[in-house]
């Protein structure tokens, strides 16, 4: 079974945890190591043979379109991760569809293809704003995949259906959870993430491999290129539990997403969702 590979091409200084540490003003004074981040992955990828679904920053592909367009010429989809990395839930339905369609339209013209796919930052959809999907489906979008049915203290929809569904009231646009594992009558983490870079890889392989085996259906992983690079500079006051999701085990993702590229078949979410060519 072909799972889907996904990577949100974000900075280590836009992560939502840091918001309140990190102004946005800042931005474009800091240290960028995207870039390189990025690079480190294509070179994973294509050595591993594996195509996967970048969800990019309209702000990081408006300073780096080499790097769009590496990752289109590569054969990847470039999908949208929203123009600023804003919490859907922090916007109201104009600004938000406003952010959807500037990112998508930046995107577009840099990558040279359409722009299908969108996940909110820090999976942000969810009960509060489920107009959110009908928005995304009215500005061109075919999939999303921003709700993650587990119980988080910065987001989650538990209730919310572990595998691709469509919304109600956004007819034509699919959403795509990202992997959960059903168990103990809850749904564990199981795609990607902090939770990735905690647990014992053996699990973290088990789980997907069950999810594939028993459910029948294909998983939805992601990661961040910062998540490779334990080197990042490391902005002051975070507070310890902040500090611990953030930095746990960075120097091991590297090794453990090129064992995932060797434990299972991987593809691009449009291909494996929507039978894009």
């Amino acid at each position: 079974m072909r799972n889907a590979m996904t990577i949100d091409v974000e900075d280590y200084f836009q992560v939502s945890a840091f918001a309140s540490h990190i102004a946005r003003d800042s931005w474009a004074r800091r240290e960028c190591r995207v870039e390189a981040n990025v690079e480190r992955i294509l070179a994973l990828l294509d050595g591993a043979g594996v195509s996967a679904t970048f969800f990019t920053l309209g702000w990081i592909a408006e300073r780096y379109p080499l790097m769009v367009r590496r990752i289109v010429a590569a054969g990847h989809e470039l999908a949208s991760h929203g123009y600023a990395h804003l919490r859907a839930s922090d916007q109201d339905r104009t600004a938000f569809t406003r952010d959807i369609r500037s990112s998508k339209a930046i995107l577009e013209e840099l990558g040279g293809q359409a722009v299908l796919g969108y996940r909110a930052p820090s999976f942000s959809i969810g009960p509060g704003n489920l107009w959110a999907l009908e928005a995304l489906h009215e500005s061109g979008y075919r999939y999303s995949s921003s709700i993650y049915p587990i119980r988080h203290d910065h987001y989650g929809m538990p209730d919310a259906p572990r595998f691709a569904f469509q919304p109600h009231g956004a007819a034509g646009l699919l959403e795509v959870p990202i992997t959960t594992l059903r168990l103990w009558r809850r749904n564990l983490p199981a795609g990607g993430g902090g939770y990735f870079r905690l647990l014992p890889y053996a699990l973290s392989r088990w789980m997907m491999a069950r999810v594939n085996a028993r459910d029948g259906q294909p998983a939805v992983f992601y990661f961040h290129p910062w998540e490779l690079d334990p080197g990042q500079p490391r902005p002051p006051g975070i507070g310890v539990k902040t500090r611990f999701r953030h930095y746990v085990n960075l120097a091991r993702t590297e090794r453990r997403i090129a064992a995932l590229t060797r434990d299972f078949a991987w593809g691009r979410m449009d291909r494996i969702f929507l039978g894009a060519a």
